[in-house]
């Protein structure tokens, strides 16, 4: 996949080539960004044409983003130096929250890895290792108890069936307040 910014007469965006694109896709990200996301063998011209057919689509869009209330917790966006200066500090609040929780579900779990993820705030692997977005350091502490519980409650139910809603229930009985909160 490779990458073009394009500044034209049509609104500003990201260009990405991808092998595996069949079509072209627009999207116009909560910060405003517009990224087309393009197959090889289109060119950059059409690409452009794509924009511009779509340009009031993206204004209302854009107009959207900047009319939503409230925090932005986001994935995206972080640099390896960011990572480095606060994956410490992310590790501390995630290894406190799992054994303050950990003590009412007395799961046994493997390794605690803090990553930079692009779509993820935690995970929770077939091993039982854990792993959490070091972004979680940024988040209120609600939030991060409810990413924490989560991913301890995926060691039980590695699915999310009723049954694995109602473990993190147990302790987080408003999660789905939490859920929305994270998804906007």
């Amino acid at each position: 996949m490779s990458f073009f910014s394009l500044q034209t007469e049509t609104p500003t965006f990201t260009l990405k080539v991808s092998s595996r694109a069949r079509r072209l896709r627009l999207i116009v990200k909560e910060t405003g960004e517009v990224i087309v996301t393009c197959p090889r063998w289109i060119s950059r011209r059409r690409a452009t044409q794509f924009v511009v057919q779509h340009e009031s689509w993206i204004a209302v869009q854009q107009e959207k983003a900047r009319r939503r209330e409230g925090p932005r917790y986001s994935l995206s966006g972080g640099s390896l130096e960011e990572y480095q200066e606060n994956k410490e500090r992310a590790r501390t609040i995630v290894t406190g929250l799992i054994a303050e929780f950990n003590a009412h579900y007395t799961f046994s779990y493997g390794t605690v890895r803090i990553k930079n993820t692009s779509s993820r705030w935690g995970s929770c692997s077939a091993k039982g290792n854990l792993n959490f977005n070091y972004r979680i350091a940024f988040l209120p502490r609600h939030l991060a108890e409810y990413i924490v519980v989560h991913e301890l409650c995926h060691l039980k139910e590695l699915n999310h069936s009723k049954r694995f809603w109602e473990c993190v229930a147990e302790t987080i009985p408003h999660y789905d307040l939490c859920r929305a909160e994270l998804r906007k």
